[in-house]
């Protein structure tokens, strides 16, 4: 036991790198990442409730000025902005699978990974949590409008449904953690939160095994569509990240800052490949590869910008 919580701490300490030998073990093993991609709802699963054990229901719940906020900023990330982007896009004439990719990247909820990612940034991961919650609730709602600017992506009562069950599985997934913490340790120790970063860092390597499972073989096949595919995935992500901090600087969200703009670039796109049609959904499978790179190597390429306020954790 004593072993398997080294082993843990370790890899706390090193998450950034292990978040990067996922993302080479999906590029490098596609057998392998096809063998995960199978159980990534178990795995998202147990990551979320592994970020809720870490948090704690108390911080979860924050205030009602916090419910306001998520609500405001879900309105802004997942309606204003993909109707703009597709308007835009649409403005240009341009509505290929980039384009069509992109629109559907900003109109998606945060990831599930969300809260793990605030953690390995060193900052608060509670407003990443309650934002998530919020976006997965709202859904429904804020991509109705955009599916009327762009009308390709199908069936509203889908996405309804997706929606609907990654919002039952964030319910139930938190509501054991948050049962299994009050119950054992209400006041963890910083070794035992370090255990649960180490747990959280290996869950996040395995899971991006899975979802690169179309960026193996595409990089061999058509590298020079792999190479743009990847440079529109930074630039907006990074972009929209770098956005959101500046925007909320000097406001006094400085603990919800980094978690929020973590959010504005990271979104759970891959929501929608159970809730639209394979013929739309499978050109954005090498996208959504390429999206969890500049993803996963937030933490680390973000690090000087989010440092500026780093927090105790």
């Amino acid at each position: 036991m004593g072993a398997l919580r080294k082993l843990f701490l370790t890899l706390a300490h090193h998450g950034r790198l292990v978040l990067i030998a996922g993302l080479l073990g999906g590029i490098l093993f596609p057998g392998l990442a096809g063998a995960v991609r199978d159980v990534l709802p178990e795995l998202v699963a147990c990551m979320l409730g592994v970020a809720a054990l870490r948090i704690g229901p108390s911080a979860a719940r924050g205030s009602l000025a916090d419910i306001h906020i998520s609500l405001r900023l879900v309105a802004v990330y997942q309606l204003l902005l993909p109707a703009v982007l597709a308007g835009l896009f649409l403005a240009l004439g341009w509505d290929g699978t980039l384009a069509t990719a992109m629109v559907l990247m900003a109109a998606a909820p945060s990831i599930s990974g969300s809260p793990n990612l605030t953690i390995m940034t060193g900052h608060d991961p509670a407003p990443a949590l309650r934002l998530m919650i919020a976006g997965v609730a709202l859904l429904p709602l804020t991509v109705a409008p955009v599916f009327v600017l762009w009308p390709i992506f199908g069936s509203l009562g889908a996405i309804a449904l997706a929606s609907g069950k990654l919002l039952l599985l964030i319910g139930c997934s938190s509501a054991v953690a948050f049962v299994i913490r009050k119950r054992f340790f209400p006041q963890p120790s910083v070794e035992t939160l370090g255990v649960i970063d180490g747990v959280s860092a290996l869950l996040m390597a395995v899971l991006v095994i899975g979802l690169m499972s179309a960026l193996g073989p595409a990089i061999t096949r058509t590298p020079g569509l792999v190479v743009l595919t990847l440079a529109a995935a930074f630039a907006i992500n990074f972009s929209l990240q770098i956005a959101a901090y500046m925007l909320t600087g000097g406001r006094g969200h400085e603990r919800s800052r980094v978690a929020w703009s973590i959010i504005a670039g990271n979104r759970n796109i891959a929501l929608f490949l159970v809730a639209l049609p394979a013929a739309i959904t499978d050109p954005l499978l090498l996208f959504i590869g390429c999206y969890q790179i500049p993803m996963y190597l937030t933490p680390i390429l973000m690090k000087p910008l989010y440092a500026s306020h780093a927090e105790t954790r």
